[in-house]
């Protein structure tokens, strides 16, 4: 694993428990909207893994969870055995993940490791644009979708509500493959979509009706939706 950050504790990132966020680097996508662009692109020297699990098992009478999102965790063969220390020491797990590697997805859910797990959806998943990610990778967010569905630990879908990469018709696309899980709407910050030192790209931030009303599109459909 190369873990560029390590947040301490949070509130809310991991649903119902006290946590800390650990940070992977590098990233399979290249979002143009991306807000962490330095983990994306490993511009910070990384941590030292044992200086992290020594901090976690210190703090084991103080957090109850450990959240692992990135960049992109599955990208490392590092995670598994980060994710089996992590219950050994009595954490429950949370990943944050694109979806683009859905076998890592599966080989950790098998394993029991996973705890919860936040996917984000960024645009119609059959027709992942080439201003995201590498042909090929798209194909695999229905698959890991799928996964979440049949499997039965706690998850959500996530969906940055950035055009021209979800309008009305790519969000009815998401919320078809969706049946159960909670459906969050993420307002995008207009900096992070005009920022230049970052992968080129144009869109702009859905507005805050737009949004409100796939959300009702949503619910429409028996889903869950709120926007975060």
């Amino acid at each position: 694993m190369r873990i560029g950050g390590l947040q301490k504790t949070t509130l809310l990132d991991f649903p119902g428990k006290v946590s800390a966020v650990v940070f992977s680097q590098g990233c399979n996508f290249f979002c143009p909207y991306c807000h962490n662009p330095d983990l994306v692109l490993c511009r910070q020297e990384a941590l030292p893994l044992a200086n992290v699990i020594d901090f976690l098992s210190q703090r084991r009478k103080l957090l109850e969870g450990v959240v692992i999102t990135g960049g992109e965790p599955t990208l490392h063969d590092g995670l598994f055995s980060f994710c089996a220390i992590l219950k050994s020491l009595g954490y429950a797990v949370k990943l944050d993940t694109n979806g683009s590697r859905p076998e890592a997805l599966r080989r950790l859910l098998l394993a029991g490791l996973l705890d919860y797990v936040a996917m984000d959806v960024k645009a119609n998943p059959a027709q992942y644009p080439a201003a995201l990610c590498s042909q090929g990778l798209g194909e695999n967010i229905p698959r890991s979708m799928a996964l979440l569905e049949e499997s039965r630990i706690a998850h959500e879908f996530r969906v940055p509500c950035v055009a021209p990469f979800i309008d009305t018709g790519s969000f009815m696309d998401i919320i078809e493959h969706i049946r159960h899980a909670p459906l969050f709407l993420q307002a995008v910050r207009l900096e992070n979509i005009l920022r230049a030192d970052f992968f080129s790209g144009q869109g702009y931030a859905l507005d805050r009706n737009t949004m409100e009303n796939l959300c009702s599109t949503a619910r429409q459909k028996g889903l869950l939706c709120q926007i975060r």
